[in-house]
């Protein structure tokens, strides 16, 4: 029976794969080593951690000695690297955390798997011919967009946050050891996630809670940056996807195809909440716009072509659809807080 090596599984993206990743492959060992910082939760596993295929083990991706262990004990067959400092605004006031865990922990990580699959550069050891290594990234590598043009995998890097450049390096060092060594690597690069399980801080939950608990619900700028929406789960099975059928050394973009401004965004949360929570006044009476945050990319946009074509993935969800199950998950979790 095979064993992988999943990384930042209780964070919001991995806390939804790991579900999706063992009912879609219930022969296969699933190990999560998660450093529960603020962005991992253990209650978003909850449905899995008595799954007689899933470990969970608490430990941080920069300490090198932990991963040796790991890998002499369990052995892994692969590694679905998540694991990431990943709030942008974190970034700009403690960048430290961001250079450590993104780039040194992903050396760590690719480095000791290296040691225990090869035996030399382009030579595996009997038996691990077919262990990859799948790099969890972002569309923000790529830097900011105009009002027109998608970024493809052919887009020239330019990251501007401290978050992104920590990420753009951690794809660099995993291209190396796919160019340099010959190792099994894939690298797919997402646009914005939203959906159940995503941290309180970011904008479609903020939203969501500001408005049902009556705050001021904080808007940055002019409300007109875009992002490329894509429901998690959606991203969870492009990202199963290519684990199981990309081609090694080759990078795949993830876009739900949704791009819409935040003025949109906040609209429609509003609008849906106003149905199936009204309230005295429309909770758009709420809405607030605060100083835009330092170097905040005007536009992101996704071609998913390659992995439409390639791989055949398409996105099940469209913002409106997704955006409707996701305000049903948080009010339930609210909900319940409550009681």
């Amino acid at each position: 029976m095979k064993t992988i090596l999943v990384t930042g599984g209780a964070g919001f993206i991995g806390s939804n794969f790991v579900p999706y990743f063992l009912d879609e492959n219930p022969n296969i060992n699933l190990v999560n080593l998660d450093n529960l910082t603020y962005a991992g939760d253990l209650e978003n596993l909850s449905e899995i951690e008595s799954n007689s295929n899933y470990t969970f083990i608490k430990g941080d991706i920069c300490d090198r000695d932990l991963i040796e262990q790991l890998f002499v004990k369990y052995q892994f067959d692969g590694v679905i690297h998540f694991a990431a400092e990943s709030h942008v605004d974190n970034s700009i006031t403690n960048p430290g955390a961001f250079i450590n865990t993104n780039i040194t922990g992903t050396f760590n990580l690719i480095d000791v798997a290296k040691k225990h699959w090869m035996t030399s550069p382009f030579h595996y050891k009997e038996g691990k011919e077919n262990n990859r290594f799948h790099h969890i990234s972002t569309d923000e590598v790529y830097g900011t967009l105009g009002e027109t043009g998608l970024f493809t995998e052919d887009t020239h890097y330019a990251p501007n946050s401290p978050y992104s450049a920590s990420k753009a390096a951690s794809d660099f060092v995993v291209r190396s050891y796919f160019h340099t060594y010959g190792m099994n690597v894939v690298t797919t690069n997402c646009s914005n996630n939203y959906g159940p399980k995503q941290h309180n801080e970011k904008l479609i939950p903020t939203i969501i809670r500001k408005a049902i608990s009556g705050e001021n619900i904080p808007i940055y700028g002019d409300g007109t940056n875009i992002r490329d929406w894509l429901y998690v789960l959606d991203h969870c099975k492009g990202i199963d996807l290519v684990y199981k059928t990309g081609k090694a050394g080759e990078t795949y973009n993830i876009g739900g195809r949704n791009e819409r401004n935040n003025l949109y965004i906040v609209d429609v949360i509003c609008s849906i909440l106003d149905e199936l929570k009204p309230s005295k006044k429309s909770y758009k009476e709420q809405i607030t716009f605060v100083t835009d945050r330092p170097g905040h990319d005007f536009r992101y946009a996704i071609d998913a072509t390659k992995i439409e074509n390639d791989l055949g993935w398409r996105a099940d969800e469209n913002f409106e659809s997704g955006i409707r199950k996701t305000i049903d998950w948080y009010l339930e979790k609210y909900n319940n807080k409550n009681k």
